[in-house]
């Protein structure tokens, strides 16, 4: 029987770890291997989607064909919409005639499994079996939610990347679900190949902006628009934000470089650029929407500074560059509710990283 594999990704990161969990073998031949996109944005209508971010045409080699399930569920939201019970096999029924399985034995792999869309999918192909990947923190912690034995029992391992070496994940473990690692040359090479295609770094902004180019190696400085998930008001943000330039400046960084997060007001920058001209540093602000990795080998930064950036343990686990955090106690403390998923990262960064 011909087996058809699909994979759901949101992000370009992720992306990336299926590419180099395929270039590493670490998933099972198929006869077909389809890409499945999915933008869990506020306004998926009107905010470019995966296959449109720089490096992407890289990533789809790896794949026969790319979807588009936001497409396919439209008008309602991936990140809200659940299949009725009794409605299942109609999908699937639909979904095989849509995407031209036949008959084919289908697989999944997909990440976030205790919500829509990839639980959504799982529902919808009842007897797939199914790989789940994990590229941040949250697989360390257990999970989060019940998950119905019909498709836990049908999870085979989880996949994921050593951010924190001698720590095993929790995710699934009380259906026996082993993890199983993405090897980390693999995941470099990857990430090179999408550092070297990315477009030249966007124009700067800031206070005495420099360019990362001289003879001391910048600080980098990682944004990620912790009030649009309700963590921190705006204006919290931006004194974090703040925060992250003074911190550097205390362990005696001159040149700064700042990565805001894409979806982010440009305005959150404000109050940075400022304390970097009080203080008399060159802070740079990028433009340009590229992953933190991208910056990795760009830059080669002499630190990363974050609040609980996966970033942060990516940069120290897979590039030995020093890392700081900055707030992550306070976020920490007002948490809630306590199974929130933002906690375990949050937990980690804490506990590892120094202040």
């Amino acid at each position: 029987m011909n087996v058809t594999q699909v994979f759901l990704a949101s992000t370009l990161y992720g992306t990336a770890t299926l590419a180099a969990a395929l270039d590493a073998g670490c998933l099972p031949p198929a006869g077909r291997r389809i890409l499945l996109t999915s933008n869990h944005s506020p306004a998926p209508e009107v905010t470019p989607g995966l296959d449109s971010m720089p490096g992407f045409a890289a990533l789809r080699t790896r794949f026969d064909e790319v979807l588009d399930w936001n497409a396919v569920v439209a008008p309602q939201h991936p990140s809200a919409w659940a299949p009725r019970p009794e409605d299942v096999p109609l999908w699937e029924r639909q979904l095989r005639r849509l995407w031209g399985l036949g008959r084919d034995r289908v697989e999944l792999v997909v990440e976030s499994l205790q919500v829509p869309p990839a639980q959504s999918l799982c529902r919808l192909f009842p007897g797939a079996a199914i790989d789940v990947y994990a590229d941040g923190l949250m697989s360390y912690g257990p999970t989060r939610f019940r998950i119905d034995p019909q498709i836990g029992m049908r999870v085979r391992r989880v996949l994921h990347l050593d951010l924190v070496p001698g720590l095993e994940p929790l995710l699934l473990t009380e259906f026996g679900v082993r993890g199983e690692l993405v090897p980390a040359p693999a995941v470099l090479k990857v990430l090179t190949e999408l550092a070297d295609l990315a477009e030249p770094l966007g124009p700067s902004t800031g206070e005495g902006a420099g360019d990362g180019s001289g003879e001391e190696p910048p600080a980098l400085l990682l944004g990620q628009y912790l009030s649009a998930l309700d963590l921190m008001s705006p204006d919290e943000e931006e004194e974090l934000h703040a925060a992250m330039v003074r911190g550097a400046y205390e362990w005696g960084h001159r040149d700064l470089v700042f990565k805001p997060h894409p979806s982010a007001p440009g305005a959150y920058a404000r109050r940075a650029v400022a304390e970097a001209g009080r203080l008399g540093v060159r802070l740079r602000v990028l433009d340009a929407p590229v992953l933190a990795e991208t910056l990795y080998q760009r830059l080669r930064p002499a630190l990363v500074v974050g609040c609980f950036s996966t970033g942060l343990l990516t940069a120290r686990a897979l590039y030995g560059i020093p890392v700081a955090r900055t707030g992550t106690g306070a976020v920490l403390g007002r948490l809630a509710p306590y199974q929130n998923s933002n906690r375990i990262p949050l937990t980690l960064v804490d506990a590892l990283v120094p202040d």
